[in-house]
């Protein structure tokens, strides 16, 4: 995690995330880089048609925005916190999703983190949030902070699995965080998805993917027909007091997307700890 991007809007939401990136920035000693997206303009109307001069002069918006970067930068470098972390930022056009994937491809991020409110009803049916759509088409692992999931403290992670190979990069990104946290990991089995015949070859495949990782401290809870996934990942992670949720996601798109959803990212949109998906490909 050499490398953290933080999209930010000013709020104070996006300011609680940054704190948690730059805490985390510390730790591993690695760069931060806070951008904030003009979406104002991708929703302007074509110019030819509806020109008007002076709503097109961004001069001032860029001027305020730069301002306000420069001011979360300084007050994060005074707080004399983060002596070790390095601090860019950048502010660029476009929808925040689109925007938010290219500067994370472009300047290699390890990690993405942003602030998040979710989104309900039929706002969430058919537009989601920005925080779904940053985790559906992120290059890296996204790390989505509730607005009020207070210290990012990890002692106790819960890790929804398949435990299909696919999953093995989510049991490295877990062994890799716990270099930074050691905290213990409760790995949650829902519904035998790998179609195990008995809880003992599912404990078997459990171990054999965190000693492949270099994972440790961590247990299993195997649960039987469990109708809302979500609800019941959730209800674990508060019944086991977590400070953290994990989870593997395939990044679905389009009617794939429509059809069948995203555990992943409906559990980000709807958890109040922070979420932090990992890209299975």
């Amino acid at each position: 995690m050499k490398k953290i991007l933080v999209p930010t809007d000013f709020s104070n939401n996006s300011r609680h995330a940054i704190r948690i990136a730059a805490g985390i920035a510390q730790k591993v000693k690695g760069r931060l880089e806070l951008l904030h997206a003009n979406t104002a303009v991708a929703y302007a109307p074509p110019l030819p048609d509806y020109y008007v001069p002076e709503a097109y002069d961004m001069s001032e918006y860029y001027e305020n925005a730069a301002e306000e970067l420069y001011t979360i930068k300084r007050e994060l470098g005074d707080s004399g916190e983060y002596n070790d972390v390095r601090f860019e930022t950048v502010v660029e056009e476009g929808f925040l999703y689109s925007t938010v994937r290219r500067i994370a491809e472009e300047d290699r991020a390890d990690l993405i983190i942003m602030g998040t409110k979710g989104a309900t009803g039929t706002t969430e049916f058919f537009v989601g949030s920005n925080t779904e759509k940053v985790i559906r088409t992120a290059p890296c692992p996204v790390l989505a902070v509730p607005e009020n999931s207070g210290a990012f403290k990890l002692k106790k992670v819960i890790f929804p699995t398949t435990l299909r190979k696919d999953q093995a990069i989510v049991f490295q990104t877990l062994a890799e965080w716990q270099k930074v946290y050691p905290f213990e990991v409760k790995i949650l089995y829902l519904n035998n998805p790998g179609g195990f015949e008995t809880n003992d070859e599912i404990e078997q495949a459990i171990t054999g993917f965190t000693q492949a990782a270099g994972l440790k401290n961590a247990s299993p809870f195997i649960s039987g027909n469990t109708f809302n996934e979500e609800a019941s990942i959730l209800q674990f992670a508060n019944q086991e007091n977590a400070d953290l949720i994990v989870m593997g996601t395939h990044q679905r798109q389009g009617l794939s997307h429509l059809l069948f959803g995203s555990l992943t990212e409906d559990t980000a949109n709807h958890s109040d700890i922070p979420v932090l998906s990992v890209p299975i490909r």
